[in-house]
């Protein structure tokens, strides 16, 4: 970092005050504040928090969210949290959801009998593709 700024005041007057924890430590000499300089934190690609946010609304939970994309489920929890998020309610229909490569979603969509009697949305997930079905639940 070449020219921090102090965060409190935001003044650019800042001097070298040691290492803690392998960190640079910054004073500012106007307010004599000490910092340390700011952890870059990892940034998730927004593909991938849309996608968790539209998995969320179609049903389904944040632990098979997390197993599906490998996002943490704490992560897709304040994501729903960040945008305001509310699923719809489902009494009754229940999300069941397939994980396919281009060849076998041809083959599953030759098949009539699989499209019939659900609801079904088909979306891209990097090189693969996952289908999601809603089928009534049975009294």
């Amino acid at each position: 970092m070449k020219n921090p700024v102090c965060p409190r005041c935001s003044a650019s007057q800042v001097v070298k005050s040691g290492i803690v924890n392998d960190r640079q430590r910054y004073r500012c000499k106007p307010c004599a504040y000490y910092f340390s300089v700011n952890k870059l934190g990892k940034n998730i690609d927004s593909y991938y928090v849309t996608k968790a946010l539209q998995l969320y609304i179609e049903g389904i939970s944040y632990r098979e969210i997390e197993r599906i994309l490998g996002v943490s489920h704490v992560s897709v929890m304040n994501w729903v949290r960040k945008y305001k998020i509310k699923a719809p309610e489902q009494t009754e229909y229940h999300p069941t959801y397939k994980i396919l490569n281009h060849t076998e979603l041809v083959e599953y969509m030759k098949l009539g009998d699989n499209l019939k009697g659900a609801g079904m949305m088909i979306t891209e997930l990097g090189d693969k593709y996952m289908m999601i079905k809603w089928k009534r639940f049975r009294e």
